[in-house]
């Protein structure tokens, strides 16, 4: 684990335990089942890469650690219609605060503006905040094999289960993609940024997809700025891609959606 996500989720366990003594476990599993029914999100994925040969996440991120502040009229959900007009098969929203400026509220806010499933995306250690996705209405979680042990990533991917959710297992090299496909979870993310250095080199993706069975459904992250972008990974067997500061930069948001997609709806 590198010194930044080490440092993360430190801080993430002390937020948990924060957060649990605030809201008990009975309570938030309360507050789940009564959340609104659950929107397929690897369905919805699935589907989108079938009709066009690619699936995008798109992401709703304030800021991060590696870019500093990314949007400053950020409106979540004024963003979440657009990615949606854009063509978006999936939203992504950052409920982090301390390190990307999240707020639960944010994927409140996205989720009620559109027909997208979303996806909490946040640094998941414990079931409970499985529970917390579930409650505010999330659709899918990020499980990310750097930051837990095989026997925590088992516990989440059941906790998901439990709930109805969907989970997207991130991996950033050959030996957590070994143990990421231990566990029965159908989206398999491979995050193109070093975790050390903070860079990014889509030939990450292009180096791991022939490792990743037909069973699963590769989701590239991080690195894609391009419609060549989305037409290289494509190449080396994406089907789903995971799209955030690229595309919160740009002033009009469906516009830049609907480009980054336009090679995939293209190709057959």
């Amino acid at each position: 684990m590198s010194d930044t996500l080490a440092r993360i989720c430190a801080d993430k366990r002390l937020e948990i335990a924060e957060r649990k003594s605030a809201k008990s476990v009975s309570e938030i599993e309360r507050l789940a089942a009564e959340a609104p029914p659950v929107r397929g999100f690897a369905a919805a994925l699935h589907a989108a890469a079938t009709r066009a040969g690619a699936g995008l996440i798109a992401e709703i991120k304030k800021a991060s650690p590696s870019e500093g502040l990314i949007r400053a009229d950020f409106d979540p959900a004024a963003l979440a219609l657009a990615y949606e007009v854009g063509g978006a098969a999936c939203l992504s929203v950052l409920t982090d605060a301390k390190y990307f400026q999240g707020e639960d509220a944010y994927l409140v806010q996205a989720r009620e503006a559109c027909g997208l499933p979303v996806l909490r995306k946040d640094f998941m250690l414990d079931p409970y905040q499985v529970a917390e996705a579930r409650a505010i209405g999330a659709d899918c979680i990020l499980i990310i094999m750097a930051a837990v042990d095989d026997a925590l990533a088992a516990e989440l991917a059941g906790a998901a289960t439990q709930y109805g959710l969907d989970a997207l297992v991130e991996v950033h090299d050959e030996a957590e993609l070994e143990r990421a496909l231990k566990l029965p979870c159908p989206l398999i993310g491979i995050n193109n940024r070093d975790l050390k250095t903070l860079a990014t080199d889509l030939a990450v993706t292009e180096r791991l997809a022939g490792q990743v069975p037909p069973d699963r459904m590769l989701v590239a992250e991080s690195g894609i700025h391009a419609p060549d972008d989305v037409s290289r990974l494509r190449r080396a067997g994406a089907r789903g891609f995971l799209v955030g500061t690229s595309l919160m930069r740009q002033s009009d948001v469906a516009g830049a959606t609907a480009a980054l997609l336009a090679p995939s709806e293209a190709q057959v």
